[in-house]
């Protein structure tokens, strides 16, 4: 599979949990064809996960693959997939923008405070409990935020290091290829 996994994950602290959570992927290629997906929970959600996507089977084949495997919580298929529209706009290096509309929501999601790119490389079960392999040019957003219906998720992006760099706990994820040893 290769395409983009943008994410935004806001919460009131540094060790505080999550108060958003939200996973973007723009597939280019996969088993179940190309498309967009969003697995979003925050309080904006009642606290409960919510998919988005322009394509059922890319979304399901990623809730039994890949972001299964990320977060659980996301594998389960009786949560419903609301048919959405998507655009991006910005520039990578500035801000980006990724727009999702279904048929009563419209959703934002904002990275802005861009840092410096660091290239992540991975082997398919090289970490324990990760069956798949990954690389990715993974760009910090020091500054996110994610706006459903004109109301703003509450929390902020917090600081994180990575690779002894500055990070974030929100990043923009592009050309990333996730393999599994066949």
């Amino acid at each position: 599979m290769t395409g983009e996994n943008p994410f935004i994950r806001l919460s009131d602290g540094v060790d505080a949990p999550a108060t958003t959570n939200a996973s973007f992927w723009r597939i280019q290629f996969c088993p179940a064809g190309p498309g967009h997906v969003l697995y979003l929970r925050s309080e904006l959600t009642e606290d409960r996960w919510r998919i988005y996507s322009d394509n059922i089977a890319m979304a399901r084949w990623l809730q039994a693959t890949v972001q299964g495997m990320l977060n659980a919580e996301t594998a389960e298929t009786a949560i419903p997939v609301i048919d959405a529209e998507f655009e991006r706009s910005g520039d990578a290096r500035t801000f980006w923008t990724e727009r999702v509309t279904s048929w009563d929501e419209d959703i934002a999601l904002t990275w802005y405070d861009i840092g410096d790119p660091v290239l992540i490389h991975t082997q398919p079960n090289e970490d324990p409990g990760r069956r798949y392999g990954v690389c990715t040019v993974l760009v910090p957003a020091l500054g996110a935020r994610l706006v459903r219906n004109g109301v703003h998720a509450a929390g902020r992006a917090q600081p994180r290091e990575r690779e002894g760099r500055p990070f974030s706990t929100c990043a923009l994820a592009f050309s990333e290829s996730w393999t599994e040893t066949r």
